[in-house]
């Protein structure tokens, strides 16, 4: 199971860094979420950590032991990361 898992780019320690950071986003959450949004903010945090850690290591040129402690501030920061690296990276600037 661990090798089809890598085999999809699927890294469990960055995964589960970022569904932690995930369950305190969710668990500090002001806003009052139901199930399915709670669902989906843990697997956005969760698949965020996972495939843009180590992106993120390499833009900002961090070492390799700083790859959990990434991978749970993107998770934490769920779908905030991913716009963020999106917007700062992949996209146009204007004018």
């Amino acid at each position: 199971m661990k090798q089809f898992l890598m085999e999809l780019g699927f890294n469990i320690g960055l995964a589960l860094s970022g569904l932690l950071g995930s369950l305190i986003t969710i668990w500090r959450s002001k806003k009052k979420m139901n199930i399915k949004e709670q669902a989906l903010s843990l697997v956005a945090g969760t698949l965020s950590a996972n495939y843009l850690t180590p992106l993120v290591i390499s833009f900002m040129d961090l070492s390799e032991g700083t790859q959990f402690g990434v991978a749970f501030v993107v998770g934490f920061g769920g779908l905030k990361a991913v716009e963020y690296v999106y917007d700062k990276h992949f996209t146009k600037s204007e004018g």
